[in-house]
């Protein structure tokens, strides 16, 4: 085998909008609330093989805005992308699908999910820029922490 066909490739296929959902219980009631509405936002990233070399890497972004425990508006966005990724070492692979992809697909992600709201005609919600490294290292380190609670919670202990 020549050693150009060993060489890492990383290449951007295809950035999609998945899945976008918005609900508005409360309105138009919400709207002639004065106060400001406070804003939650949760996140989840995932990424799953698709064929040899080729994956699928999703950003999830959950914004909830109440105001007086009403919900203003509950805003959902799954914004995708597919990437090839051949010859990666392997140590290298979950990391670059774990926080490189999620880079490059999040900011199109914020972009939808303010145009949402702001369709919405409720003010644009402006998403901070999010470190996938550090959200990646935690999400590894609730996988060990989980991983080593695991045998005590059934009551068995290993000596």
């Amino acid at each position: 085998m020549s050693e150009e066909n060993l060489q890492p490739v990383f290449q951007i296929q295809r950035v999609y909008l998945k899945d976008m959902s918005l609900e508005q219980p409360n309105s138009p009631a919400i709207f002639l609330e004065q106060e400001a509405p406070s804003i939650e936002v949760a996140l989840d990233v995932g990424a799953e093989p698709l064929a040899e070399g080729i994956f699928e890497s999703t950003v999830t972004i959950t914004v909830t805005a109440k105001v007086n425990d009403k919900v203003a508006f509950l805003v959902e966005g799954k914004q995708a992308g597919i990437f090839e990724a051949r010859n990666i070492p392997a140590d290298q692979l979950d990391p670059l699908l774990g926080i490189g992809c999620p880079n490059i697909v999040y900011p199109y992600l914020r972009a939808n999910i303010a145009d949402v709201i702001t369709r919405a005609g409720f003010p644009p919600v402006h998403l901070a820029e999010i470190n996938f490294e550090v959200f990646y290292q935690q999400r590894l380190q609730a996988v060990a922490e989980a991983a080593a609670a695991a045998p005590a919670a059934d009551g068995t202990t290993t000596h």
